[in-house]
């Protein structure tokens, strides 16, 4: 069993929890983040091997050393063929833009977001987990636009699983809002909160930090604070590293980042052996880690909506996985960084820790002007058409090319995180044509909504949770 790798909490409360006792609590009890105490490394000659698998299969050899003893091998291959069946024949797919220049297309799943690739996952590993124990629990997010949809469409109908998804009210696109509130089945619950992603965000920490709250209604996270939410996510780094000419190539990725929780799995793959020289942070006008990154100091402003609603955020809160490797596993450090936030909105770390986090980390930010801009470039240089959130992670590139942070001959991959059909007003804007909403789009788009709207109170909210969860 020592084997095995284990789990502590970020902020020290919680050590050496196995992957089931993470993956039923969400959230460390201390208000942390749990992660590994060790790591999985590949070699040149394991990536080799790597090569021709499948997604399933390569999904299995990178999730299999996390998850053992829960699961064996042959329980993760069957729980990732049926996972990735939903996503057609070619589930990561990447399109060349120009040479060494790809998109990698995450949006072929369930709800045409990144989110599903480790949704869909995490509601099968979940079911299997409360069904061993004989147990039910209740699964609180926030949501800046695609979580949400992803996690109702994963966990929808579950037995032993009621879901509550709050939403900053009328500041997700008319298609994610959509995509949550036209489900209608016992114990998925829609809730459109009056605030901003970061204030959804805190009710949901809040909520885990009353312990009481927590144990009486068996509460759990389905945002990437849960590790095992975040960690299907390092699989497509390395399937399409592999597919444009890794391990002998090192390449550049660009992501565009709100929550963190995308490029720090990138940051993953690169510590278990993946040959990345550079990860590219792409934020919007809400440009809290290009701060950062520039300056070393995280400082809280207000949220200004933007076209990439997604990404709307001030609290990046998957940073806090790379704060405490930055402060070299202090947890006490840690946590009074976080506690300083909490309070103040402002914490700060060395240059020289600034100086080591940037030989592999540049961040740019790209405004709404620059967004259309972008858009409309790659429509008419490519005949493609790519979403809002996307083209920051593409506009990101372009500026650490002209800036010389990279080669223009470096290879790159941009991640696309979302099908352009769910901003179609913002697409229109930029290059005046609607794509078109994929077939069950088009069915959910006619349905009547079920949610409630509440104000942004922390007690109301779990009133409300006590009142519609169901009772075993």
């Amino acid at each position: 069993m020592d084997n095995y790798i284990k789990y502590s909490s970020t902020r020290g409360g919680d050590v050496s929890l196995s992957y089931e006792e993470v993956l039923l609590a969400g959230l460390a009890r201390d208000g942390g983040l749990f992660m590994p105490e060790s790591w999985p490394s590949f070699s040149h000659s394991d990536l080799k091997n790597m090569k021709e698998l499948s997604y399933a299969k390569l999904a299995t050899k990178i999730l299999k050393p996390f998850i053992e003893p829960f699961l064996n091998e042959d329980d993760i291959l069957n729980i990732c063929k049926s996972t990735y069946s939903q996503f057609g024949y070619n589930v990561a797919p990447l399109k060349e833009l120009k040479r060494n220049t790809y998109i990698l297309e995450l949006f072929h799943g369930p709800t045409l977001a990144f989110k599903d690739y480790a949704m869909q996952f995490l509601s099968s590993a979940f079911n299997l987990a409360l069904e061993k124990k004989g147990k039910r629990a209740v699964i609180l997010g926030a949501t800046s636009g695609d979580t949400g949809s992803a996690a109702l469409e994963a966990f929808k109908g579950k037995a032993n699983i009621d879901i509550f998804i709050l939403f900053p009210h009328r500041r997700v696109s008319k298609v994610q809002q959509k995509q949550m509130t036209w489900i209608n089945e016992e114990g998925a619950h829609a809730l459109s909160v009056k605030t901003d992603f970061d204030g959804c965000q805190t009710i949901v920490k809040d909520c885990f930090e009353d312990l009481n709250f927590k144990d009486q209604t068996s509460l759990s996270a389905i945002n990437s604070i849960n590790w095992v939410r975040l960690l299907p996510q390092i699989v497509y780094y390395f399937y399409s590293a592999l597919r444009v000419g890794s391990p002998e190539k090192e390449l550049v990725f660009s992501v565009p980042t709100g929550n963190f929780g995308n490029i720090l799995a990138g940051w993953m793959a690169k510590k278990m052996g993946l040959p990345i020289s550079r990860l590219i942070c792409g934020s919007n006008q809400n440009d809290i880690l290009t701060r950062f990154f520039k300056s070393g100091i995280m400082e809280r402003k207000n949220v200004s909506p933007s076209y990439s609603p997604s990404m709307d955020i001030q609290v990046s809160s998957n940073f806090e996985r790379l704060l405490y490797e930055i402060n070299d596993r202090d947890t006490n450090l840690v946590k009074k960084q976080m506690n300083g936030f909490k309070v103040d909105g402002i914490f700060n770390i060395k240059q020289e820790q600034l100086n080591k986090i940037n030989n592999l980390f540049s961040a740019f930010k790209i405004d709404d002007v620059e967004t259309l801009d972008i858009i409309k470039k790659i429509y008419l240089d490519h005949e493609y058409i790519i979403d809002p959130h996307s083209a920051i992670g593409y506009g990101a590139v372009q500026k650490a090319i002209e800036q010389k942070i990279i080669s223009n001959n470096s290879t790159i991959i941009s991640l696309a995180c979302a099908h352009p059909a769910k901003f179609p007003n913002v697409i229109n804007k930029a290059i005046n044509v609607t794509p078109e909403l994929p077939t069950h789009l088009k069915f959910l788009m006619s349905c009547d909504e079920n949610f409630d709207t509440i104000e942004p109170d922390v007690n109301n909210i779990k009133l409300y949770i006590k009142s519609k969860m169901r009772v075993k």
